[in-house]
């Protein structure tokens, strides 16, 4: 099984730049042509969060286009820049998606991975909450099936990384959500987005990943500088999952680049 995975995509409305500098739409664009290429296609995208950048009904018609020739199913969370209800009234073909409710969690059957997603948003604030209700929600069906290979997808990552002025609006009780996952050893990936960059670390003995942006990328900065973005190159991850091997995840840089180039005849051994 291949799972695709892409992140804050901040679709602006039609002539308007993020942060008065960036185009957001067509580096979606280049992403969606990117994951139509490979070979092989991946059975579905997951897109955590931050899909708009301001949660406008406009910016969602957009969006909608935008990933319309995307011919794998797609499950969208929302981030802290995403506005529920106008979200899920741009999607209503989604049926996956809650409607009426105060949360926008699912679980995605079918697959040989079960799929949870999870509703980290709390309007008006940008960092990211699992509730008492949304915590309860989780734990709940992670007892439904002890036994089927999961992944969690949410916005918000639930440990810290080192980006300090990114860490003060990252998930406030993370170490809640470690005890729940570290009671279902079945969980085999968490996948998050949020940080605008690729890192890992260990959450209730599971591996939690944060996947670069489609567009822009926030700043290494481990010495706590005003928060920053750069243009580092945009890219997506590619979950792969077997039942020998588990879930192995790779980096997919979106863009054209020299190569690739056969290793000559004779050489010395590659790697």
């Amino acid at each position: 099984m291949l799972i695709a995975q892409i992140t804050d995509t901040h679709i602006k409305p039609q002539g308007a730049l993020a942060y008065g500098r960036v185009d957001t739409a067509p580096y979606l664009a280049r992403a969606v042509d990117h994951l139509q290429a490979l070979r092989p296609r991946p059975d579905l995208v997951l897109a955590t969060g931050d899909l708009v950048d301001g949660g406008r009904p406009d910016e969602y018609r957009r969006l909608r286009e935008l990933l319309a020739p995307l011919s794998m199913p797609v499950y969208l969370i929302p981030g802290n820049h995403d506005e529920r209800e106008a979200l899920a009234a741009a999607f209503p073909d989604h049926a996956y998606l809650p409607r009426g409710g105060r949360f926008m969690q699912y679980v995605v059957e079918g697959y040989p991975v079960r799929l949870i997603a999870l509703d980290t948003l709390v309007p008006g604030r940008v960092g990211g909450l699992l509730c008492a209700e949304r915590m309860g929600w989780l734990a709940a069906r992670l007892a439904e099936a002890p036994a089927r290979p999961t992944v969690i997808f949410m916005h918000h990552p639930p440990f810290v990384t080192g980006i300090a002025r990114m860490d003060e609006h990252g998930l406030a009780n993370a170490g809640e959500f470690a005890e729940v996952v570290g009671r279902h050893r079945n969980v085999q990936r968490i996948v998050c987005g949020h940080l605008h960059r690729p890192i890992q670390a260990l959450v209730g003995g599971t591996l939690a990943t944060t996947a670069p942006s489609t567009a822009h990328q926030v700043a290494l900065d481990l010495e706590d500088q005003p928060l920053a973005f750069t243009m580092e190159p945009p890219a997506c991850q590619l979950h792969v999952w077997a039942p020998e091997t588990g879930l192995i995840t790779h980096t997919s840089y979106i863009g054209q680049f020299d190569g690739p180039y056969l290793f000559a005849n004779g050489a010395r051994r590659a790697g």
